[in-house]
């Protein structure tokens, strides 16, 4: 029964006349009692383990509490589990779930990290460590893959897309930007494609200063992808698509050099408007004749004044009806070297939509642009972590194949499977995680422990 020494609230409502009265008086439990998975996940991987080998520690080992390894943990399953913020640590210092997922005793271990020692932590890595984490999970990503295909793959698409990172305060190398109206980053995130399948791999993400052109670091980026992907898979044909921010002739060059099939949007002007006038004139008819929005495709041979040579650029002669609006043209255009049929090679380009959800997860789902840091290079370490911790939710989302939960995006994946209430229990020969009997995702829950290497 409480008593005034316990915390407890007594709430207004008394079904059968008896007082609701609730106390916080459970030692020992945590409310992520479902991060087990991806510790399970991260077990397999060896995704962190990989993460702390790149790290140089240049501490004084008899002062050292926490080793790197356990610092990279703490932050990637911390972000996983939502708490984006080093100042989330003193409130997660205790907690039994997060000390079990850096190998300690839930129970009788040492508190995890405080804020202060996880903020040297990420303002003490040099450029260095931070190349060869990004050659890591690239790395762990592909050989993901490369195990599931077992080296087969017919085409492997690749695609590049920018966003913003708003910044507040005096980061290093932040800087106003007119297309987004505000002070930002503009990281730089690669996805992956295999075959016809739709799922799109986060493979790298490359935080940029805010005043980056779309193609600054695309050329680099792309190289590194393409030698580690040809390594791994020796027969595919490789596809790269892009927004037309990249379209740039040295990109174009670096394509054709790479011997890659592309896909590149481009902006209109008044000479490709003119190249489809006529295609726009058939495309206002038919949307005339029928009421409603009109599709027509075609292509043709262009070549700005900064190209060397012409290339093929599909036409989309596009007008859009809406009620009680008149009609609008919306042409578009996509340079590109694939052989197909202008509407084919167009609606190839459209799948890289696809990559706008894969932006809100990390945004939205782990905080991608929470890059507080002064120091850009702390900043950079504080989005391969969010992408190491996506890695592990990628790898969740997999394994939930035939679940609730296979096309669930990281929200979902966090509210349904991880965080669920643990009561955490330890004797001689093992430690119980004591979880609730009429928990909703308990049998997709099972299902996926078992898929992620848990057994009955």
């Amino acid at each position: 029964m409480a008593t005034a020494c316990i915390p407890q609230i007594t709430f207004g409502f008394e079904p059968k006349g008896k007082p609701i009265v609730a106390t916080f008086d459970q030692p020992h439990a945590s409310s992520d009692g479902g991060a087990v998975l991806l510790k399970s996940l991260d077990t397999q991987l060896q995704l962190t383990k990989r993460l702390a080998g790149c790290l140089v520690d240049t501490r004084q080992p008899g002062k050292v509490q926490h080793q790197a390894l356990e610092l990279v943990r703490q932050r990637v399953f911390g972000l996983a589990c939502g708490y984006a913020d080093c100042n989330d640590a003193a409130r997660l210092a205790n907690d039994a779930i997060h000390k079990l997922l850096l190998d300690r005793d839930p129970l009788a271990g040492r508190a995890l990290a405080s804020q202060p020692t996880l903020s040297r932590f990420e303002n003490a890595v040099g450029w260095e460590p931070l190349r060869d984490m990004a050659h890591g999970l690239a790395d762990t990503v592909i050989e993901i893959q490369r195990r599931r295909l077992r080296g087969r793959a017919t085409r492997i698409t690749i695609d590049l897309d920018p966003t913003d990172d708003p910044t507040h305060g005096q980061q290093e190398l932040s800087f106003f930007n007119g297309h987004y109206d505000t002070a930002c980053y503009l990281p730089i995130v690669a996805t992956v494609t295999f075959n016809d399948e739709p799922a799109q791999f986060a493979v790298a993400a490359v935080l940029r200063p805010g005043n980056a052109s779309a193609t600054r670091g695309a050329r680099g980026l792309l190289r590194r992808l393409l030698d580690k992907l040809r390594a791994a898979f020796r027969t595919a044909m490789f596809r790269v698509r892009l927004d037309g921010g990249f379209a740039h002739p040295k990109l174009f060059q670096f394509l054709e050099r790479q011997q890659v099939e592309y896909v590149v949007a481009m902006a209109s002007n008044r000479r490709l408007e003119k190249r489809a006038r006529r295609l726009m004139g058939k495309a206002r008819m038919q949307s005339k004749a029928t009421g409603q929005t009109a599709h027509l495709y075609g292509e043709t041979r262009y070549a700005a004044r900064s190209w060397k040579r012409k290339r093929r650029v599909i036409i989309k002669a596009e007008v859009v009806r809406h009620p009680g609006r008149d009609p609008k043209n919306n042409p578009r255009f996509v340079v590109t070297n694939l052989p197909d049929a202008p509407e084919t090679v167009y609606r190839f380009y459209c799948g890289r939509g696809d990559v706008e959800n894969r932006l809100k997860e990390l945004h939205h789902g782990l905080e991608l642009d929470r890059t507080s840091c002064h120091h850009f290079l702390a900043n950079q370490f504080r989005v391969l972590l969010t992408l190491a911790a996506y890695v592990l939710f990628q790898e969740l989302r997999r394994r939930a194949a035939g679940t609730a939960c296979a096309d669930a995006q990281v929200t979902t994946l966090r509210e349904r499977l991880l965080k669920l209430a643990v009561w955490v229990e330890r004797s001689v020969r093992r430690i119980v995680l004591h979880l609730p009997v009429t928990f909703p995702w308990l049998p997709t829950w099972r299902r996926i422990a078992r898929a992620v290497g848990a057994t009955p």
